[in-house]
């Protein structure tokens, strides 16, 4: 593996354990990664409280906060209390997202990319969407979530405390919720001001535990203009803002965590499998992230195309077979029938470079700025800010 790359640390400072810790603090027992939520928070070393709320910012890595603090007051004010945590592999939001959802790692979860090789028809699953395929979210990612725990101990009566999801309506039943968060109840706000507003009120009622408060714009601003950009300080500042007022506005004695799914990286190489054909020989579809390509290959050609990848990638990138990533447990135990999802051959960039295939993604996201999945510092390290109102 390239030195520079950063391999999860899922036993320690790990996004996975964020949600199980918080339950525990607040009382809601559960149970993931072969472990009692107890262990998770005793790591994070969080108190007990009344309530709490988990924030999670989609993409807000924690070296880009270091970096740009000076757009968020808030936040850095408390970075010297924070820690900085290890995202999954891969660093993307259906991997992320679905490890804070269940405590689990995506070898298990099967969220490993943001796409993968759909086994119904061979096409690209997209984890994110969940479009043109006969598969479904539940059959896929077939883990217990925690809030799906909780559920169940409320039916037989042993705590009825609620725990809430707060977001857009669209996201209301979308393959990635289901995927990730199912059980939890949802309460639907659109601006962050909204909810902000809704996260306060339902943290008011004695019946609710916990929020779970979920905000996606500071990612879509660092794809698109990337996170070095204007565009993306000032997105920052109103995050910034809202999440300071949601703290003032907390019922005492709640614990409030900020943390992110994953980082970026603003690339300025991109490399089309389409325009190579040494990259595309041999090779069946490309799927993943531009920074973390699952390569699916012709049988038997697996190593012969994993040799050229390297050759033609040379130190832009760290080109591995299957069997080789599985064993060094990046993507923590994966479970048997999920083995020929992982590609054949996996790509994962360093530097600022990136690989696309032009004959399946679309024009928008060939020209993405910023992007993530990969193993660096900048893309995996995510903060864990925590605030006892």
């Amino acid at each position: 593996m390239i030195d520079e790359f950063l391999p999860p640390a899922p036993d320690g400072l790990h996004l996975r354990a964020v949600m199980p810790a918080a339950l525990d603090a607040v009382g809601l027992t559960t149970t993931s990664h072969g472990r009692a939520s107890g262990e998770d928070r005793a790591l994070l070393g969080l108190p007990a409280a009344d309530k709490v709320c988990v924030v999670l910012v989609d993409g807000l890595g924690a070296r880009m906060i270091a970096e740009r603090g000076g757009h968020a007051p808030f936040l850095r004010a408390r970075l010297p209390e924070s820690q900085v945590l290890t995202s999954t592999f891969p660093s993307t939001t259906a991997a992320a997202i679905t490890a804070v959802g269940t405590g689990e790692l995506p070898g298990l979860t099967g969220m490993l990319g943001f796409s993968v090789r759909d086994p119904s028809d061979g096409g690209v699953l997209n984890l994110i969407r969940w479009d043109d395929t006969a598969l479904t979210p539940r059959s896929w990612q077939r883990c217990d979530t925690l809030f799906e725990q909780l559920a169940a101990r409320r039916a037989g009566g042993e705590d009825l405390r609620e725990v809430v999801s707060v977001g857009p309506a669209r996201f209301v039943g979308s393959g990635l919720t289901e995927a990730a968060l199912r059980g939890a109840r949802n309460v639907s706000a659109e601006s962050l001001a909204d909810r902000v507003d809704a996260a306060c009120a339902q943290l008011r009622r004695a019946d609710v535990a916990a929020v779970y408060l979920y905000w996606g714009d500071v990612d879509h601003v660092a794809h698109e203009q990337g996170w070095g950009s204007l565009e993306w300080g000032e997105e920052v500042e109103s995050v910034d803002g809202e999440l300071s007022r949601l703290a003032r506005r907390l019922p005492s004695g709640t614990l409030l965590l900020v943390t992110a799914d994953h980082g970026m990286v603003d690339v300025t190489d991109r490399i089309d499998v389409a325009a190579t054909p040494a990259l595309a020989a041999d090779v069946e579809l490309v799927a993943g992230e531009p920074r973390a390509n699952h390569v699916y290959t012709a049988p038997g050609t697996a190593e012969r195309v994993a040799r050229r990848w390297a050759d033609v990638l040379g130190e832009r990138a760290w080109v591995v077979e299957r069997a080789e990533l599985i064993d060094m447990g990046l993507l923590g135990v994966v479970a048997p029938d999920r083995l020929d999802v992982v590609g054949d051959v996996v790509a994962l960039m360093r530097g600022r470079h990136a690989v696309l295939d032009s004959r399946t993604q679309t024009p928008g996201s060939l020209s993405l700025v910023g992007m993530h999945g990969s193993l660096t510092p900048d893309e995996v390290e995510v903060p864990l800010i925590s605030v006892v109102v």
